[in-house]
């Protein structure tokens, strides 16, 4: 007998030197099962993340929920203050049990509020991300099929733009504030200081459960218009129990500087109310003031994107770089380099990469701090949700197929597109609206006849050693500045200049920046010289900062495949290098407000980060 347990020791010990991450990843999927079946009781009572929310106020209706600026919200003054903007809307009658209302709003605790008050009443939201203006503004807010508008008193400029269109459409517009404010806008903030704050009645969200839609949040993609995914409340519920999932307890307090418009700043806020802890929410990220904020609220577990993670490192260093109690990081889009910096300059933080989109039924967590992974590949992974990386063409923008016509998986090592089988237990709830763009990011026939998978749009590799890495986005969207910028949407507001007959829309590497800066291949009208001034005016006008092109490339004619779709390998290889280019390049000046001749001078001044762009 002691034979047999010493031999079976010796051989467990020899599968696990072997597999040294075996018991990580069985610890992986039976916390993603404990989740699916967690969601899964939610799912018999309809227990949404409010009632969690409701729940919280009830245990500890005195612990501190919001801290923003230097005020401080108990989880029983949230409810009550949400109490009363779902008052506002009871009141006025402008909305139904069912109805959507879109929000136009930065960080502020009144975006919790109103959200909150919402679901109160049985709504849906839309957010709408604070850099849209004018088309893509009326656009985000009609394919919602909202029909009131709440906006921040800072974007009330940008709500009159397009206020003929809304009233055309008979939408009821609030602002938070009582700036001026043209006819038929009516002041939100003053009727929630005079609205009751007894309680709705929950008869008046008695239709919700967890299939319904929670929420609109909205991506970017190959329309060049914004789309806006649909969030069921068991989606909000899976994005909400990430944080818990990476690390995060009850005891905790987490740092949200990233817009609540995005799934990344809903998961921070939602996942907090999933622990019940006091959640610091910034208006938006500060380098500079980053560490001294978590400093103030004894901060513990912070949220990241990859560019926020490289400006932290890009400020000056300071003696009290790791006084602080951070000691959890939740995010994606590090990178390697960024990752050791971090870890060296502030401390032991443990960094928990995740990978996910807002739409997506697949998500991935780096659960074992593998510098530079997003996740693991495993078979007990892919048992529970199916997923393959295929082979991919870039510049045909289609999977390869093999001679009876389905998908090839890709070598180990080999960057490939990411799919994941959509089925009752991984669905995909598509795009309000646009059923056309919805089906787009379904691949049918994959591996069999009548499988359906999930189309990422973004290519990863699998190492030898089972470790995801991300590897970039394919199609008409590339990654700046944190947000995903769409090449049509671009290329429509450059050729409103009267000079640029064509133009060609592509992402290009910046040495020192994550992601990829835009840049712009254009050919110009018979006999007109390139206008510099008009066209940085149509793009300041018409785009947020991130989607501005940072270089404009001069071209005679833009090359095309046989069914006229652009060709940007090639262009995307160059790059800005004047070394390849022999043609006219020029450089956004944001001081100048032009785009002046790009110099080799300026051109080594942005490779070395001497100008920020």
């Amino acid at each position: 007998m002691l034979l047999w347990i010493a031999c079976t020791a010796l051989l467990l010990l020899f599968f696990l030197f072997h597999h040294p991450y075996f018991l990580q990843d069985v610890q992986y999927v039976l916390s993603k099962l404990k989740i699916r079946r967690r969601i899964g009781k939610y799912m018999q009572t309809n227990y949404l993340v409010l009632d969690c929310f409701l729940d919280a106020v009830k245990t500890q209706p005195h612990r501190p929920f919001i801290h923003f600026k230097d005020e401080t919200f108990a989880y029983q003054d949230a409810d009550v203050l949400s109490n009363k903007a779902a008052r506002v809307f009871l009141q006025d009658r402008c909305v139904q049990r069912g109805d959507t209302v879109a929000l136009f709003l930065g960080n502020e605790p009144m975006f919790v509020w109103i959200w909150l008050g919402l679901v109160k009443i049985g709504c849906s939201a839309a957010f709408l991300n604070c850099n849209v203006r004018s088309k893509s503004l009326l656009h985000c807010f009609s394919c919602s099929g909202a029909k009131t508008l709440v906006a921040a008193e800072e974007l009330q400029d940008a709500v009159e733009e397009v206020l003929p269109g809304l009233m055309e459409q008979q939408v009821s517009v609030y602002i938070l504030g009582d700036r001026c404010k043209p006819a038929g806008v009516k002041s939100f903030t003053d009727r929630m200081s005079r609205a009751s704050s007894e309680a709705p009645s929950k008869e008046l969200r008695s239709h919700l459960t967890l299939q319904s839609t929670a929420v609109y949040i909205y991506t970017s993609g190959t329309t060049g218009l914004p789309k806006a995914a649909v969030v069921s409340h068991a989606r909000l519920w899976a994005m909400s129990l990430l944080p818990a999932m990476a690390g995060m307890t009850s005891e905790d307090v987490t740092y949200v500087c990233l817009p609540l418009y995005h799934s990344a700043g809903l998961l921070g806020l939602t996942g907090g109310i999933e622990r019940g802890v006091p959640v610091v929410l910034r208006s938006k990220f500060s380098a500079s003031q980053f560490w001294d904020d978590c400093r103030k609220y004894n901060v513990t577990v912070i949220q990241y994107i990859g560019e926020t993670m490289r400006y932290l490192c890009n400020t000056p260093k300071k003696l009290s770089d790791r006084n602080h109690k951070v000691r959890l990081a939740v995010g994606n889009g590090i990178k390697a380099d960024v990752w050791r910096e971090v870890r060296r300059r502030f401390g032991n933080i443990q960094i928990r990469e995740f990978y996910a989109a807002t739409e997506g039924n697949f998500s991935l967590l780096n659960y074992s701090s593998k510098i530079g992974a997003v996740g693991r590949h495993s078979i007990l992974n892919k048992w529970i949700s199916p997923y393959a990386v295929i082979k991919y063409n870039v510049e045909q923008e289609e999977p390869l197929r093999d001679s009876s016509g389905f998908c090839i998986q890709a070598a180990k090592g080999e960057p490939g597109l990411l799919v994941c089988l959509i089925t009752a237990r991984t669905p995909f709830s598509g795009y309000a609206g646009d059923l056309q763009q919805t089906e787009k990011k379904k691949l049918h026939d994959v591996f069999k006849k009548g499988d359906v998978y999930f189309n990422t749009g973004d290519l990863l590799r699998i190492d030898e050693d089972n470790f995801f890495y991300f590897q970039d986005r394919v199609g008409d969207t590339f990654r700046w500045k944190g947000e995903n910028v769409a090449t049509t949407e671009v290329a429509d507001v450059i050729t409103l200049a009267g000079c640029i007959k064509e133009a060609n829309v592509y992402g290009v590497e910046v040495p020192g920046q994550e992601g990829r800066a835009g840049m712009a291949a254009v050919t110009l009208r018979d006999g007109l010289p390139f206008d510099s001034s008009d066209v940085f005016k149509r793009v300041e006008n018409f785009l947020p900062a991130y989607a501005r092109p940072r270089f404009i490339r001069i071209q005679r004619s833009l090359e095309v495949t046989g069914t006229f779709k652009h060709l940007k390998v090639k262009l995307v290889e160059e790059g800005f290098d004047l070394n390849q280019i022999t043609d006219p390049v020029y450089f956004l000046d944001e001081k100048k407000k032009n785009y002046i001749p790009l110099t080799q001078d300026i051109c080594h001044s942005v490779t070395a980060g001497q100008i920020k762009i």
